[in-house]
């Protein structure tokens, strides 16, 4: 199965890169994985916070092929201990799905456009993290859930 990672913005944060870095490394010995930072729009301030989503919406569909199974990193998403969460990505594994989709949005969120795209939601928290910081949390965690997987040390319960 490929995941793609798909954000909207590049992070300023060289911390949050550097640690992105180190676990995209590590998920590439499990699977077929890409990373994708969409540019943030320039030249907004003319625009509402809904223009803002509807564009960015747009950016975001050209990188979704038809087939493509979408889930969006969203506070309203179902929410997974990461061993539950393992096993949820183990039975899209094992289901046959090709190509999964993770979706970060900008600071605004997401447009009504690619809320009905999407094919489910992931909350890694009832607590709000920024677009950027969430990158990290959630790449960890993806290869926190292979490790889990394969039954491999990293995980601690």
């Amino acid at each position: 199965m490929k995941i793609t990672f798909l954000t909207v913005g590049k992070t300023t944060f060289p911390f949050v890169k550097e640690g992105c870095d180190i676990f995209i490394k590590r998920i590439k010995h499990y699977t077929t994985f890409e990373y994708i930072e969409i540019p943030e729009l320039k030249n907004t301030s003319s625009l509402s916070k809904d223009q803002i989503k509807e564009k960015e919406a747009e950016l975001i569909l050209k990188n979704v092929k038809n087939t493509d199974k979408v889930v969006l990193l969203d506070e309203r998403g179902k929410n997974f201990s990461s061993i539950e969460w393992s096993k949820e990505l183990e039975k899209e594994i094992i289901s046959g799905t090709k190509s999964v989709i993770f979706i970060v949005g900008g600071a605004y969120g997401f447009s009504k456009t690619i809320y009905e795209r999407a094919n489910g939601k992931l909350s890694l928290s009832s607590m709000t993290f920024s677009h950027q910081i969430i990158r990290l949390f959630f790449i960890e965690q993806l290869y926190r859930a292979f490790t889990i997987m394969k039954g491999e040390p990293y995980h601690n319960e």
